[in-house]
């Protein structure tokens, strides 16, 4: 049977627009907010950065207010940026947060979506770490430095990596769908966190090509301004959270996750 599929334009700024159509509603995923990598930051950028996720998650809740067939679930985007950069702490969902732009931006964000909790709303966070599809921007990157001979790690390469194949990410929120369980934030990466160096020496074995050349911090800096500066950051998350109530991830182990995104 085919299911009936409806596509409603939305300015999150007139929510008087779009409120009635989450109206009886089971779930409202809401994923949507500007690309923090798709130009370099200034004040304008950043302050449209914040206002695409606090400003749309205050109005979505708004109209919960609104509108009496309120959802049942209330699932929000968020990022493993909310911790900052933590160097060999290992992050759980309790961790206190950062204090940079990222994580402000993250913290700001979870407290806004928890107000959906007011209306009896269930609500989730769900912290993402790096994610990588065929289609995603940073693995193309990657994959073109290392064609060229030119790949390596970002830094030292002694940071932790917190990356997650599309498919997980997926699978994740429907988990957290079915799961009603699962409260507030959870953490969202592949529990086969490694350090960045190892995740350039896997892609370039993959590839079959060198991973020598690292990539100065300060050079990060002047190719992509503020946001080369947490390319850095050292997050090692914990997912327990996840495995504990069902989760089973499709892709634990980065080659078996590269393989499948590269060949």
């Amino acid at each position: 049977m085919t299911g009936i599929k409806e596509f409603v334009e939305w300015d999150y700024n007139k929510p008087q627009e779009w409120h009635q159509h989450l109206d009886g509603k089971d779930v409202v995923i809401h994923l949507a907010s500007v690309n923090l990598s798709s130009q370099r930051w200034n004040k304008k950028f950043k302050k449209l950065a914040y206002n695409s996720r606090i400003v749309s998650t205050e109005n979505i809740i708004d109209s919960f207010n609104m509108i009496k067939g309120k959802p049942g679930t209330f699932i929000c985007s968020s990022a493993v940026g909310y911790y900052g950069d933590r160097d060999d702490e290992l992050l759980n969902e309790d961790s206190i947060p950062g204090n940079d732009f990222l994580a402000v931006l993250c913290k700001d964000w979870e407290k806004k979506a928890s107000k959906a909790e007011m209306y009896g709303v269930r609500r989730v966070s769900v912290r993402t770490g790096v994610g990588f599809s065929k289609d995603e921007s940073l693995l193309k990157k990657f994959k073109l430095q290392f064609n060229f001979y030119t790949g390596g790690p970002l830094g030292t390469g002694n940071q932790w990596f917190p990356w997650i194949h599309i498919d997980d990410i997926v699978g994740i929120y429907i988990h957290v769908i079915d799961n009603e369980n699962i409260t507030g934030p959870v953490n969202a990466a592949s529990p086969g966190i490694i350090r960045m160096k190892d995740f350039a020496d896997m892609f370039g074995k993959i590839l079959h090509r060198p991973s020598y050349l690292k990539v100065p911090e300060f050079v990060l800096k002047i190719v992509a301004g503020e946001l080369g500066e947490h390319a850095t950051d050292s997050q090692r998350i914990s997912v327990d959270k996840l495995i504990n109530n069902g989760y089973k991830f499709k892709f634990e182990n980065l080659e078996e996750a590269l393989r499948d995104l590269l060949m």
